[in-house]
């Protein structure tokens, strides 16, 4: 027996000996690769001469996740995946579109392990880097490599290059995903493991991955009152590739834009209520697409509003949206706004052009240099400019709504969704958490879930809110898309997602370019229920005019 106790203690000890010694060799030998805690003040310090005051930050890295447990049950896939392999998939990979990137792999090369494996390589390199790091991921899928590794036996001939077959896609993480913690940024839903979203399961029936899950700003933005946008207790700060620490990432979808832009995934998915799509996709010089709401399902995705939420594909290419909206469409029972749509946005965007199409231009916005420049390319393009002077309304009660539908919906969405670990039960439960260790889980405060419960609005005023906002907002629009036919307006970033929101019109932005200290911005643009197609079209025949889309500089290796 003591030769048995003998022999096992032995064998423990020359494990944890050899455990020990290949992490020595790791940090050795690839510098960065084990991500290590600092002093954040001088970083801090220097975002308090910034001009705007929500880029005072008080953190950066979260006090609630160490970032090495993002990357630790993978880090065995990547003893075997070399700096030189990752060099050598660059030119592969890199700032490539969805076919192209399929048709490599078609071709041999590149496998769907070798594209999934360069993605968690990718996100290990720089979010290990303080000096780099962009607080964009919250997770990583532990068995994504071993799933691309089952797509890859697969005979890849038959492979429409026009999929997300094969294609590794970040989810914000309010989107709930099976066997992953859905947390939404937030302690209180730290162990939250969730069912799967309506979306997901139609992402992973088409044999799409699940790379992992993206930072956001906590609760979709909807706790605290003139916060940083990006920032979580869960993920940290969501920092903004082309200025870090510098210009902001948009919210709430930060981390999913931050990361389509650094090229940490093909693809990610956001939501958004109220600009969360379209200002961290313009923030950070990607595509971004918000639908009509109906288009797709929020079923298992934690709510803000069951009136106003969608969620949307957020991507570096017009083509790569459609190729992800066609995968998440389709008729969710279970969701009353669902709607069934019947359409190949791909095949759609096919014979995109600008020639002949009417676009509403707001006037007063093209005072931005950047804006005018590319009305200027479309009006070359053959486009037919109106210029257009939409009257300023106000929008009363916008904020009841988010009060009103998140006390109703999110006890709905725990009580059918969320995982048998979630103590918390409504919004009275996550402020008394939160106020048990406010400095870690409320750094920012929470005014906004407080306002929640101070809301006294009825049902009957609530619905009385809904329609006028409504009947407002798409007056705002229709006016000028009536009168002149146009085939959609042309906005700024998010400057207008209020109105879309409650008019409940989809929004596509696309990269329009870049002011002179380099911050990106979005071309948007705007039209009636359920033309997403057109829309996509339309930024299609744009992109491929202007091209405007440029790497972030730091993030080009």
């Amino acid at each position: 027996m003591r030769k048995i106790v003998f022999v096992l203690i032995s064998v423990f000890m020359l494990i944890s000996c050899k455990k020990q010694e290949k992490t020595e060799i790791q940090q050795e030998k690839e510098p960065g690769v084990v991500w290590q805690p600092y002093d954040e003040a001088a970083d801090l310090a220097a975002t308090e001469m910034l001009e705007q005051t929500r880029m005072h930050l008080k953190l950066i890295n979260s006090k609630a996740l160490d970032k090495n447990d993002i990357w630790e049950t993978l880090e065995p896939e990547l003893d075997f995946f070399s700096e030189e392999k990752y060099d050598d998939l660059k030119k592969y990979i890199l700032e490539k579109d969805i076919p192209t990137i399929q048709q490599q792999i078609k071709d041999g090369k590149l496998t769907y392990e070798d594209l999934t494996l360069f993605y968690i390589y990718r996100i290990r390199k720089y979010e290990s880097d303080n000096a780099l790091s962009l607080n964009s991921v919250i997770s990583l899928n532990p068995k994504v490599v071993e799933q691309a590794r089952d797509l890859d036996k697969i005979d890849k001939k038959n492979i429409d290059v026009n999929s997300v077959f094969g294609m590794p896609i970040l989810l914000k993480d309010n989107i709930g995903t099976k066997n992953m913690l859905t947390t939404a940024g937030a302690v209180a839903l730290q162990n939250n493991k969730g069912k799967s979203a309506f979306i997901t399961e139609r992402l992973l029936n088409k044999n799409a991955l699940i790379l992992g899950k993206a930072n956001l700003s906590e609760w979709a933005y909807f706790l605290c009152s003139g916060c940083p946008v990006g920032y979580s207790a869960i993920g940290g700060q969501t920092l903004n590739p082309y200025g870090r620490m510098v210009f902001e990432t948009g919210g709430s979808s930060s981390g999913s834009g931050v990361a389509v832009a650094a090229n940490f995934c093909v693809a990610a998915i956001g939501t958004e209520t109220s600009g969360s799509i379209l200002s961290p996709s313009s923030q950070n010089s990607v595509v971004g697409l918000k639908p009509t709401i109906g288009v797709l399902s929020r079923t298992g995705i934690v709510p803000i509003s069951s009136t106003l939420d969608t969620p949307g594909p957020m991507t570096k290419s017009v083509i790569d949206n459609a190729i992800v909206l066609n995968a998440i469409t389709g008729k969710d029972d279970n969701d009353v706004a669902s709607k069934a749509v019947d359409v190949n946005f791909v095949n759609s965007i096919k014979e995109s052009s600008l020639k002949e199409k009417r676009f509403g231009v707001i006037k007063e916005l093209l005072e931005d240099s950047i804006y005018k420049i590319a009305i200027e390319k479309i009006k070359k393009a053959g486009g037919e400019i109106i210029e257009i002077e939409p009257k300023q309304v106000q929008l009363p009660g916008f904020l009841s709504i988010l009060n009103i539908d998140m006390k109703n919906d999110l006890p709905a969405y725990i009580s059918t969704q969320a995982g048998s670990d979630v103590t918390i039960k409504n919004i009275k439960d996550a402020i008394v958490f939160n106020q048990q260790d406010s400095i870690n889980r409320i750094p920012y405060g929470q005014q906004l879930f407080e306002g929640i419960l101070e809301d006294s609005t009825t049902t009957e005023e609530l619905d009385s809110i809904k329609e006028n906002l409504k009947t407002v907002a798409r007056n705002y629009f229709d006016t000028h898309i009536d009168t002149h036919q146009l085939d959609a307006v042309l906005s700024i970033n998010n400057y207008h997602a209020g109105y879309a929101a409650v008019a409940k019109y989809p929004a596509l932005t696309v990269p329009m370019g870049y002011t002179s200290k380099g911050e990106p911005k979005g071309l948007t643009f705007i039209a009636k229920p359920f033309s997403e197609a057109s829309l996509l079209q339309l930024g299609s025949a744009y992109e491929q005019v202007t091209k405007e889309r440029k790497e972030p500089a730091n993030y080009v290796d």
